[in-house]
């Protein structure tokens, strides 16, 4: 199997997925695989292709989403020599391509109705007509469909034919979303960084700081599992000590001070509001103070908040701007409960 098919996890929601795919993997049937962005949609595509007995013939990909609307026939059926302008000569389709084996259409709810209705035809009769041809050419295809929309819903409003979704979903396997993943998240951090340390040729992998792994659990992951790979990759490529574990992360990349401004037209600038000063430290009134140590507390809470704020959570900027470094930092965040962001 290759190397890209490997899962890694250990929540029950994950392994039943897991388990379904290898069960359905078996069965000559079109399997519907549903999931936010991110969570592994092609990868349970892989699974069912390379368990199935079609495994040594060719997984073909094609993501729905990718292509102009007026292109996408095209690219799934084929086309004779001008059949249409800049068709200069003839071309196989997706399921030409996959005859014997697999073809996995990702992204399956952007396609349009007329491509629904000839995909329906495919999947009935077992036939592709290329565009500008006048005979169908045989092919046989176990089609592998994935999205992140609720297609029985799109159904229902009319922009997803009922009767392809039947012929589709003899199977559906729902892919749990990394926040559902309970514990997942730490492995998943330590199978990426290690992975990512090694490719780096450090000597060792110390893994994550208890500080940093309890954000990567905190974090919500609206990417997912994708989002994860990213956000450890780049922690241990930008970590310079690796003698110590990794305890800097930054979740948004774009984040910066000097991240550019949209540009307004002259209607908008002259109709927007002032910007915001960050927030003050609060005014202390010195007469009041019975406890020196918890007014010192607040109101260095109050600096960093507004520090933070004014520097868009970018904790090196932060530290920096308030002269300390990102260790000190760090020690500051932490002793106030404040998070990164």
């Amino acid at each position: 199997m290759d190397k890209n098919t490997q899962f890694v996890g250990q929540s029950l929601a994950f392994l039943d997925a897991v388990e379904l795919a290898g069960r359905a993997a078996e069965l000559n049937r079109p399997v519907l695989v549903i999931g936010e962005r991110g969570t592994g949609k092609e990868l349970i595509a892989e699974r069912l292709h390379h368990l199935s007995p079609r495994w040594g013939e060719p997984l073909i990909v094609m993501n729905c989403a990718a292509l102009p609307e007026t292109l996408i026939e095209a690219e799934l059926f084929g086309h004779e020599q001008g059949a249409f302008t800049g068709a200069a000569r003839a071309r196989a389709g997706r399921f030409e391509e996959a005859d014997r084996g697999t073809l996995f259409l990702d992204e399956l709810g952007t396609l349009s109705m007329a491509a629904q209705e000839r995909l329906l035809r495919v999947i009935e009769y077992g036939e592709v007509t290329r565009i500008g041809a006048s005979r169908p050419v045989r092919v046989d295809v176990r089609i592998v469909a994935a999205t992140n929309e609720d297609l029985p819903a799109a159904a229902d409003a009319g922009r997803f034919r009922p009767d392809l979704l039947d012929r589709l979903s003899f199977e559906v396997i729902t892919l749990p979303p990394l926040r559902a993943r309970e514990g997942d998240v730490a492995v998943l951090a330590d199978h990426f960084g290690r992975r990512m340390a090694a490719e780096l040729n450090w000597p060792q992998w110390l893994g994550f700081a208890p500080a940093s792994m309890a954000e990567l659990e905190a974090h919500d992951w609206p990417g997912n599992v994708r989002e994860l790979r990213n956000v450890v990759e780049r922690a241990v490529y930008r970590w310079d000590d690796p003698g110590r574990p990794v305890s800097a992360l930054v979740f948004d990349p774009f984040a910066s001070p000097w991240k550019p401004r949209p540009m307004m037209q002259k209607d908008d600038a002259a109709s927007a509001p002032a910007p915001e000063p960050p927030p003050a430290a609060p005014a202390i009134d010195f007469q009041s103070v019975t406890d020196l140590k918890a007014a010192v507390d607040a109101h260095e809470a109050a600096i960093l908040r507004a520090a933070l704020d004014r520097f868009r959570f970018n904790q090196r900027a932060t530290a920096k701007g308030l002269g300390l470094t990102y260790d000190q930092l760090r020690h500051c965040m932490k002793k106030h409960g404040l998070s990164a962001g």
